[in-house]
C-alpha cells in the first residue's frame, strides 16, 4: 500500500494573499463587465426567484460556517488560519469543509444567472479554481499542520466542496 506524502509543499506565490470577499467582489465585477457570448434563457417570471433565492441560500450557507466557527470561539479570518484554536466539524462542516467558500460560489452563481450570461458562468469554474489553489489548499495545510491526524480524518470524510 502506498503513503501519503505530508512534507510541506512550497506555497503558490498567490498563497492567502488576495481576501476571499475581494475575490468574490472581483468576480462579480468580472461577470458584470464580460461581453455577452451568448445570452441564457430566463425562465420568465420565476427568473428573479431562483436569482434571489439562490443567493440567500448562499448567504445562509456562509452564515452557518461563520455562526459554527463562532461557536467554537475560533478564528473566521481565511488570511490568517494558523490562528485557528479548534478544528469546526460540526453543523455544516459536517457537509462540507468550506461552507463560506460554497456560500459565495453559490451568490456569485446567482449573480451569474441574474445577468443571464454566458461569460458569466465562466468566472464560476475560474473563482472556485484559483480559491482552491490559493486559498483552501494553503489553509487545509496550516490545519494539518495544526491539528495533525485529526484533520486528516475529517478530510478523508468530508468532501472538500461537497
Amino acid at each position: 500500500m502506498g503513503s501519503i506524502d505530508r512534507s510541506p509543499q512550497p506555497m503558490p506565490a498567490l498563497a492567502l494573499k488576495v481576501p476571499p470577499l475581494a475575490l468574490v467582489a472581483l468576480s462579480a465585477l468580472a461577470m458584470w463587465l464580460l461581453p455577452p457570448i451568448a445570452a441564457l434563457p430566463r425562465l420568465g417570471p420565476w427568473h428573479m426567484t431562483l436569482c434571489i433565492a439562490l443567493a440567500l441560500l448562499g448567504a445562509a450557507v456562509c452564515l452557518a460556517g461563520v455562526l459554527a466557527f463562532r461557536l467554537a470561539h475560533t478564528t473566521v479570518d481565511p488570511m490568517r488560519p494558523t490562528a485557528a484554536t479548534s478544528l469546526v466539524v460540526r453543523g455544516i462542516y459536517r457537509y462540507t469543509r468550506n461552507p463560506m467558500y460554497l456560500g459565495f460560489l453559490l451568490m456569485l452563481l446567482a449573480w451569474a444567472l441574474y445577468l443571464a450570461k454566458l461569460s458569466a458562468l465562466l468566472v464560476l469554474p475560474c473563482f472556485a479554481v484559483y480559491l482552491t489553489v490559493f486559498q483552501i489548499k494553503p489553509e487545509e495545510a496550516a490545519l494539518r499542520e495544526r491539528f495533525g491526524s485529526d484533520f486528516d480524518a475529517y478530510a478523508a470524510l468530508v468532501r472538500r466542496w461537497l
